[in-house]
């Protein structure tokens, strides 16, 4: 899954020009461009090692007659979160996190993102319910087709799951930490 180049994502998501502006302003440094599932191969980043990585609902496409609830659709959502995770550990600083937010109800659990991470050699530090207050300014816009501007919706059930290298022990579901806001 790639990143949008810069004239792609300002054609479908037209409203990023002013967040776009704003992190130009910060000093921040934009990429487009990026594969996710082999980020750690890119020239600049292979060379970065970064304390947060952080992907807010990851979504492998959309396809003409494949719903979210379809095993296809679930497998390819599968693929593209172990290719992340994958890609996300070799760039992570010595305590580095990554982090991923979702929804944590069907379809979207039948992903598997704690499992793949664990597979991974990542363990859960901390499962933190997801509130869009939390990110000022934050847009989820769906990522393709002629909607791709507008909002998808988040549910009561979305979460940040943030994984760190195995130094701690994995949450399981009996001692999950939930920070409520």
């Amino acid at each position: 899954m790639c990143l949008y180049i810069s004239a792609k994502l300002l054609e479908k998501h037209w409203t990023a020009t002013i967040h776009l502006d704003e992190l130009k302003s910060l000093g921040c440094t934009l990429l487009h461009g990026i594969n996710v599932e082999n980020m750690h191969e890119d020239r600049f980043l292979k060379a970065q090692r970064f304390d947060r990585i952080i992907f807010n609902f990851p979504h492998a496409g959309h396809y003409l007659g494949l719903r979210d609830t379809h095993e296809e659709a679930i497998l390819r959502n599968k693929k593209l979160l172990c290719d992340f995770f994958n890609s996300a550990r070799c760039l992570l600083s010595e305590n580095g996190e990554i982090h991923v937010s979702h929804r944590d109800d069907y379809p979207f659990n039948n992903w598997n993102i704690r499992g793949s991470a664990k597979e991974r050699g990542l363990t859960l530090k901390e499962k933190v319910e997801f509130h869009k207050k939390d990110y000022p300014g934050y847009q989820n816009k769906r990522g393709s087709g002629t909607r791709s501007n507008r909002a998808f919706p988040l549910g009561n059930k979305s979460f940040t799951f943030k994984f760190s290298m195995n130094k701690y022990k994995d949450l399981d579901d009996d001692d999950e930490i939930i920070r409520l806001i």
